[in-house]
């Protein structure tokens, strides 16, 4: 073998790219840069929902406000606010606030683009479903009950009230140790119950045109499936969203919980004075 051959076989080889030797072959490529994706509309219809779900009851709050403030006739049916306005008063604007701010706790994207946001709406809306659910309570204890309301109705409400009050308290440890998942999960089902009266007014008013207006028993079955309906949307929230870390960082957000929408002035859902 002459020098030539030797000389030109080692250049071949050496001129061999390395990944090829090893028989790799050639390094790839970077892939071209992959197209944004367009913003994700999923769960953007969640916040008008709960708007409209507030509006029957939250209305006739306002009215009902309305109502006192112009001195209005007393009759059996408003004497027991005419009489005791303050807890009424403190229901209703409480639950307004809550209900209302608090459908935008749900906006898609709030916590992580506006988290100063989120956690200032929180700190307002505790406080005002404490304030709403604990003046629901007082009323359904110690108000006079209008004569379509028996015990199952009072039985329900006291149940339901004390839950979005547990409710609420556990969800703000939650967030003070941090545990987002849980914060989360226990403010959603506050919320839940809290927007019953709206939900109420939905199940009794197929029941009103079709059979009339229910009785004790029939009204309060209509109002406790209300309750239950949203805890069952609730629980598919929680569940299907994807589980975060339990515990983040001082900066976490302290979420509403929801409100209690004051049903008055209407026979279509609950009274106005109690919790939904």
């Amino acid at each position: 073998m002459t020098h030539e051959s030797t000389t030109t076989r080692h250049s071949a080889r050496g001129d061999r790219p390395t990944d090829d030797r090893n028989g790799a072959g050639p390094p790839a490529t970077a892939s071209p840069a992959k197209a944004a994706r367009p913003p994700s509309t999923k769960g953007k219809w969640l916040v008008p929902a709960l708007l409209l779900l507030s509006a029957i009851p939250v209305i006739a709050g306002a009215v009902r406000l309305t109502e006192l403030a112009g001195g209005a006739e007393i009759t059996p049916q408003n004497a027991r606010f005419v009489t005791a306005p303050v807890p009424v008063v403190v229901h209703i604007i409480g639950v307004t606030l809550y209900s209302v701010l608090g459908a935008f706790q749900f906006a898609p994207g709030l916590r992580r683009r506006r988290p100063g946001l989120h956690r200032a709406a929180g700190r307002l809306l505790v406080p005002c479903g404490l304030a709403a659910a604990l003046s629901g309570l007082w009323m359904t204890l110690f108000y006079a009950h209008p004569a379509d309301t028996g015990a199952l109705v009072t039985g329900f409400r006291l149940v339901f009230g004390s839950i979005m009050i547990v409710s609420l308290v556990l969800g703000f440890t939650a967030i003070r140790r941090r545990d987002i998942a849980r914060h989360r999960a226990w403010m959603i089902r506050a919320y839940a119950i809290a927007q019953g009266a709206g939900t109420q007014a939905l199940t009794q008013l197929p029941w009103i045109l079709i059979v009339g207006m229910p009785g004790k028993l029939s009204k309060g079955l209509l109002m406790g499936a209300a309750w239950l309906i949203n805890l069952a949307i609730a629980e598919w929230i929680i569940r299907r969203r994807p589980a975060g870390p339990i515990r983040t960082s001082a900066g976490a957000a302290v979420a509403a919980g929801g409100g209690v929408p004051a049903a008055a002035g209407s026979r279509i859902g609950a009274d106005s004075h109690h919790i939904a």
